[in-house]
């Protein structure tokens, strides 16, 4: 089994990067996993959702993801809750699953934290309940619960995949010096609380649109997919 991590999809929009990975890798089966961090955007449309899951199904891995700030919150919460590898989880399908919030996932001997959620800077731009939805936006009930299962761990994880990051990660020069600066939210706030209690390899994270690393732990991911570790 092996873990890859990618940045945002956006539902097809940013789809086909999965369908050429998987081309490359024909070795892959549904016992791999590529982890995409945010905008997994495919549960949007109650109209066409299967239409819009069905390219995620017919890859040859099992896709799992963080939610970003565009998901259809509405529907993923209809989803029942359910454990899968320690934490908490939303099967859209057997094969496409949602890492909620706050939890600590074992994967092939690895602990995984996960804690999606981001504000959208295109908020005026979107309608609530149509385009924008305010669960984008981590509780604090969710930051307890992320703090409570960390402490089970000694506050010690192999991996953090998140959408958004917290506020020293925007001070490197990757993010620094991007050419559309995003601010600070209250969820890089919350991110860096995580970042001053948690020991950790490697940390990934979506939402800027942009592939780089900031430093020896910290990735920013968008189209690349990597090998969990790298």
């Amino acid at each position: 089994m092996a873990i890859y991590v990618t940045g945002d999809t956006h539902g097809q929009h940013d789809f086909v990067k999965l369908k050429l990975f998987a081309k490359r890798n024909p070795q892959l089966t549904k016992s791999d996993y590529v982890i995409i961090a945010g905008d997994f955007g495919a549960v949007w449309y109650e109209s066409t959702l299967e239409q819009d899951l069905k390219p995620y199904e017919d890859l040859p891995f099992t896709v799992l993801f963080v939610d970003g700030n565009h998901e259809n919150f509405d529907i993923l919460n209809t989803y029942p809750v359910e454990e899968w590898h320690g934490g908490k989880v939303h099967f859209v399908r057997p094969d496409i699953i949602h890492l909620m919030r706050g939890q600590v996932f074992e994967l092939e001997g690895k602990s995984i934290f996960t804690f999606g959620g981001a504000t959208s800077i295109d908020r005026y731009l979107r309608r609530e309940g149509v385009s924008w939805w305010k669960e984008e936006m981590p509780s604090y009930e969710e930051l307890d619960e992320g703090i409570a299962n960390l402490k089970r761990y000694g506050n010690k994880v192999d991996y953090i995949i998140t959408h958004s990051c917290g506020e020293r990660a925007l001070m490197y020069p990757p993010l620094r010096t991007r050419s559309v600066q995003m601010g600070r939210y209250p969820e890089n706030r919350m991110l860096s609380y995580f970042e001053d209690i948690v020991q950790y390899q490697k940390w990934y994270f979506g939402h800027y649109h942009m592939d780089s690393p900031l430093n020896d732990k910290m990735t920013v991911l968008y189209q690349e997919i990597v090998l969990l570790g790298d």
